[in-house]
């Protein structure tokens, strides 16, 4: 049985995919020892894409470029592209680095270096591995770390708000329909763990509500998600749109910007704070995981002396691993009541009060059925 962790995070309500695994299981808990290593270590980021997705890597970007900038580590960040022709690289880098001995721990995240990252983890059994987001194969290598975040609980909070606020009429671009729209990346459990809970906390508080889900099949098209939104707002008068599908989803958030229609809500890193003046206009809120934090409390207790390997951590909305951005446009927008209810949402996931569904591991729920179900 594995040991249960239990991460004290401080909750941070303006807090982060998106990616594909399995399901898991394991909490975190923080060590109280006052006993703290002074060591500096040699970690490399392989990025499975590009940064500047103002999204998913970029997040996990910034955690470790804090602990640089602390002085903490020392960091290298590879980009190795996205594309079909940059994929056959992903492994033979991942073995380069690896093969080097520069680097105390590898950084990487997603289920598409899952399975690249079982052949190299077993053939440099003495490299540390971190991967984020994904749990393929958690306990298999005594030296790799599986992190992994509630998207499910971060999908009810978005449900929620966007199911509050679509028959706002006294909210700029809201219409009376009761219509909000979901656009993922690939068709796949994290992502789907996302949308169950959005359908979740959107029919919590209208049962009635309809939401319209699309899928762009990678996490770069933009032309693709910009396609979906225009569709949606066109012929189902969706005015609420969450972009879980990385850069690929920011271009629901262009074809908002030129029809004026709905509004758009980010994913995992705060999308208003790091799109352009326009973009940000029209971006509502973000759901955010906190990748870049997780990282941060790996090195925090690595100094302490706690250890984590072969094992899989798991970051709710409880732990702060995952959350919403409350200031900005979400602040100056949403109307009190709104604010009240998704404040009483998040209290009630915390306490356990209400038990989202989830789309991953032995528990998961019908997706297709339930997702068929709600369509407009």
């Amino acid at each position: 049985m594995k040991k249960i962790l239990k991460l004290i995070f401080a909750l941070i309500l303006s807090v982060s995919l998106v990616a594909c695994g399995g399901g898991g299981s394991n909490e975190a808990t923080t060590d109280t020892t006052d006993e703290t290593s002074e060591d500096v270590y040699n970690v490399v980021y392989l990025v499975n894409g590009n940064l500047g997705d103002k999204s998913f890597f970029d997040s996990a970007q910034s955690g470790l470029t804090e602990l640089e900038s602390q002085g903490r580590i020392t960091l290298k960040t590879i980009e190795l592209g996205a594309s079909d022709s940059d994929k056959p690289k992903w492994e033979s880098v991942m073995y380069e680095v690896s093969d080097s001995g520069e680097y105390d721990f590898v950084v990487l995240g997603t289920f598409e270096m899952a399975d690249y990252l079982k052949n190299v983890a077993t053939d440099y059994p003495e490299q540390k591995y971190i991967i984020f987001d994904d749990d393929s194969y958690v306990g298999e290598n005594e030296n790799v770390l599986n992190i992994t975040y509630k998207q499910n609980e971060l999908g009810y909070i978005i449900g929620v708000l966007a199911g509050s606020i679509t028959t706002d009429t006294s909210v700029e671009h809201i219409n009376e329909e009761p219509v909000i729209g979901f656009i993922g990346g690939i068709d796949c459990p994290p992502i789907n763990d996302f949308l169950i809970g959005y359908i979740e906390g959107a029919q919590s508080v209208n049962p009635d509500i309809k939401v319209d889900t699309r899928y762009t099949n990678d996490y770069v098209d933009t032309a693709n998600a910009k396609e979906f939104a225009l569709s949606m707002m066109n012929d189902k008068k969706v005015d609420v749109i969450w972009g879980v599908a990385g850069n690929a989803g920011n271009g629901a958030a262009e074809a908002i910007l030129e029809t004026d229609n709905a509004w758009f809500i980010g994913v995992d890193s705060d999308q208003e704070a790091t799109f352009q003046e326009e973009l940000a206009a029209i971006t509502l809120t973000s759901g955010l995981k906190n990748i870049g934090n997780s990282l941060v409390w790996v090195f925090d207790e690595l100094d302490a002396g706690n250890e984590y390997w072969g094992t899989h951590v798991i970051l709710s909305l409880a732990d702060g691993g995952v959350g919403i951005v409350t200031d900005k446009n979400y602040d100056a927008i949403v109307s009190d009541e709104i604010k009240a209810t998704v404040e009483e949402a998040i209290k009630s996931v915390q306490d356990g009060t209400v038990k989202v569904s989830t789309a991953l591991g032995p528990d998961a729920i019908d997706v297709p059925a339930i997702r068929d179900s709600i369509r407009p």
